[in-house]
C-alpha cells in the first residue's frame, strides 16, 4: 500500500475528510475539526519523531486514532518493548497510545485490508465527535 492509495481510499470511502499537510505529516480531519486527526501519514522524520527510521528510502507511518475497545483488544499489553522501525506490524503509536492510536509502517497484504477499516473506524469516531460538538438544527 502506498501513500498515494492511502489517500485514495480516503477521498473515496470517507466523506467530508479535510488534509492539511505540515512537518513531514499529512493529517486527516472530519469536515472543519482540525484540533485532533483521525489518520496522519508521518512521511518523514522530524526533530520530534523520528523512532520509525522514516528516513529510509519509501517509508511512511499511518496513524490511527481507534476504539479504546479496539486498542485493548490489538495491545493487551500497550508498555511492551517495541520496534517501531518494524515494517507492516501494527504497534501502540510511539507518542499517543494513551489516547488510543495505533500505526503501522508501510501496510502490506491483509494488513492493507485492516488499515482500511481502522481508518473507517476512526473516521466514525471523529464523526460522532464532530456531530456531538456541532449538534444539528
Amino acid at each position: 500500500m502506498t501513500v498515494a492509495l492511502i489517500e485514495q481510499f480516503i477521498i473515496q470511502n470517507l466523506p467530508d475528510t479535510t488534509r492539511l499537510e505540515h512537518g513531514g505529516y499529512i493529517f486527516y480531519f472530519y469536515s472543519t475539526d482540525q484540533l485532533l486527526p483521525f489518520v496522519s501519514i508521518a512521511i518523514a522524520d522530524n526533530e520530534y519523531d523520528h523512532v520509525s527510521e522514516l528516513s529510509r528510502e519509501g517509508v511512511f507511518r499511518v496513524n490511527i486514532g481507534v476504539l479504546k475497545e479496539t486498542f485493548a483488544g490489538m495491545f493487551p499489553e500497550p508498555s511492551a518493548e517495541w520496534d517501531y522501525a518494524v515494517l507492516d506490524r501494527f504497534l501502540p503509536h510511539p507518542h499517543y497510545a494513551a489516547q488510543h492510536y495505533i500505526c503501522i509502517l508501510n501496510p502490506e497484504g491483509e494488513n492493507e485490508e485492516t488499515t482500511c477499516r481502522l481508518m473507517v473506524e476512526a473516521w466514525g469516531i471523529a464523526k460522532r465527535r464532530f456531530e456531538k460538538k456541532h449538534p444539528q438544527g
